[in-house]
């Protein structure tokens, strides 16, 4: 039976064994170690999606159900080698665009950051501080495969900007008792 247009994937067994000796499959079907940058680059993506998830329960904000499936669609992008004009699925401009006008919005209501401000607070800030962290890695992921084979030059910006706003909407989740650094306290 065909799959349907909103059907990406059909899965009726989770184990396919193919795994059991340290390859995987890249979305065009090559085999390739999962040590390779490129499944470290997507598994650090999938472990952001993740955490997004996680701090959403607390946070319940409807841009990160947004930025969850765009991170499905970073995965798959980062999962097949890229080729500029290839017609694959790719994180592209206007993706980054709608990140910034996030920024935008949810750092208009609040205070001139003064100083550094401290991981934690509220427990949504807390697990989008963590989600923040482990963005920034997912970034150091893709600029490391792209040091070793061409990724999608977008994707890099597209998780630097996320990073920038989930400090942002961190921050919002402790607007009024934000904990700041005390250098030397």
């Amino acid at each position: 039976m065909p799959l349907r247009p909103d059907e990406p994937v059909r899965l009726t067994r989770i184990y396919t064994r193919g795994g059991d000796h340290g390859e995987t499959s890249l979305g065009d079907g090559s085999r390739v170690s999962k040590l390779d940058p490129l499944v470290r680059a997507y598994g650090a993506v999938d472990e952001l999606n993740s955490l997004l998830g996680w701090a959403q329960v607390e946070a319940r904000d409807e841009r990160l159900a947004r930025i969850q499936n765009e991170l499905f669609d970073l995965g798959a992008d980062l999962s097949v080698p890229f080729v500029e004009g290839d017609g694959k699925l790719r994180i592209e401009h206007d993706a980054i665009e709608r990140l910034e006008q996030d920024c935008d919005a949810a750092n208009a209501g609040l205070p001139e950051l003064r100083s550094f401000v401290l991981p934690g607070g509220s427990e949504a800030a807390a697990r989008l501080h963590v989600a923040r962290g482990a963005c920034r890695r997912a970034e150091r992921e893709v600029l490391d495969a792209h040091a070793d084979r061409p990724v999608n030059p977008l994707a890099p910006v597209y998780l630097n900007r996320l990073s920038d706003l989930l400090f942002i909407l961190a921050r919002a989740a402790n607007v009024g008792d934000e904990p700041l650094w005390k250098p030397g306290g």
